[in-house]
């Protein structure tokens, strides 16, 4: 049953909604943070994006439609990363907007600590971190 309150919410409202609720990360936190061994990168970029821009180093590649089977630490299919629920993952894609839809479906699987990076791969990128080709 649905109110008149109820609305259907249009993408960037449901984006400012799920952000509220995540600690995203800059470039540089994230670079720190993944070479002290304290978060993993997560790459969710598709195939024709990773080709044309590069990889950043050290990052888990793993594709936005199997993100969640392979980070459950639960589940069957998961990459030997995914060690436990309070693991810290930053989540990037592109340029910081399906990271953000993508980082709270993994805070729905328990992993509470999971946030992406504010302008994704290219703010990497244009922070001068390391990409390889």
């Amino acid at each position: 049953m649905s109110t008149e309150s109820e609305h259907p919410v249009g993408i960037d409202e449901l984006l400012e909604r799920v952000r509220e609720g995540l600690d995203r990360v800059e470039a540089k936190e994230a670079h720190d943070a993944a070479q002290s061994g304290e978060a993993l990168l997560v790459d969710i970029r598709y195939a024709a994006l990773r080709d044309r821009d590069g990889l950043i180093p050290g990052a888990l590649v793993v594709e936005r439609n199997e993100l969640e089977w392979r980070l459950d630490p639960q589940g069957s299919h998961r990459a030997s990363e995914a060690t436990s629920h309070d693991l810290r993952v930053v989540v990037v894609c592109n340029e910081g907007y399906a990271s953000s839809l993508a980082a709270v479906s993994l805070r729905q699987l328990g992993l509470h600590r999971a946030t992406d990076l504010v302008g994704g791969f290219q703010a990497w990128k244009a922070a001068g971190f390391p990409v390889t080709t």
